[in-house]
């Protein structure tokens, strides 16, 4: 049996600063360990400057590991997915922020526990064992919590936090789940926990610390929480 790798998806949007620091991280993460993997940067036509630094990256780090997969202007995370899943050679897939908040150093815990359990799915939870979230003021929080716990009333998706982005993925799993998302935004990842546990895939969890990003500005805006409660509702109805 051919041995296990790993493909991470990281969709870019003027991440011109953090890109070669989450790269570093990731590559010497992955080496430390032992782990084979690749890098897919789906890049929305950033204005920064990104797609040439991920250009340098390719040279530094070799084509084998760095694929830089442009597209022409912000299409949205979950086609930012379905975009990089074309180009993943790997049999698992990660995706994450660009931002370092979502650190690489919890890569190992996600497939260690995956490996335990043969799981689908590991996500990071910043709301059960000793997660937990750093550099937001009182409104994000509020925002985030009240989001978590409005679909896990209405929903009962079966983990602590929908709305979180670092998942590890079966590549076949996530290539059904993507498949049957319709869903855009803010709402998006909450979607994709919904469909799984719809499909009964396997879920576990691993506690991270979420630091708010060090460059750049925050996507959050009101148009993304009007979205998601309408998302929640969407997914009451027909899910």
């Amino acid at each position: 049996m051919p041995a296990d790798k790993y493909s991470v998806i990281l969709p870019t949007y003027n991440e011109r600063r953090n890109l070669p620091i989450i790269t570093w991280l990731l590559a010497k993460t992955f080496n430390d360990n032992g782990i084979n993997w690749e890098l897919i940067i789906v890049d929305d036509n950033s204005p920064d400057g990104t797609q040439e630094v991920a250009k340098q990256l390719e040279k530094v780090y070799g084509s084998d590991k760095i694929l830089l997969k442009p597209r022409a202007g912000k299409l949205g995370l979950g086609t930012a997915y379905i975009h990089g899943l074309q180009y993943c050679t790997g049999n698992f897939v990660i995706i994450m922020d660009a931002d370092f908040s979502h650190h690489p150093k919890y890569i190992p815990r996600f497939i260690q526990l995956q490996k335990a359990k043969n799981l689908d799915i590991v996500t990071g939870t910043r709301y059960a064992g000793d997660g937990g979230v750093y550099g937001w003021d009182l409104k994000r929080k509020t925002i985030s919590r009240g989001a978590n716990l409005l679909c896990r009333i209405v929903l009962a998706p079966g983990v602590s936090d929908v709305t979180g982005s670092f998942r590890l993925y079966k590549k076949e799993v996530l290539e059904k789940i993507i498949s049957e998302t319709k869903s855009k935004g803010y709402v998006f990842q909450m979607e994709m926990m919904v469909r799984a546990r719809a499909n009964k895939f396997t879920i576990g969890e691993v506690p991270i610390a979420f630091v708010d990003r060090l460059y750049g500005e925050s996507k959050l805006g009101s148009d993304e929480i009007i979205q998601y409660l309408k998302g929640v509702w969407t997914l009451f109805t027909t899910v």
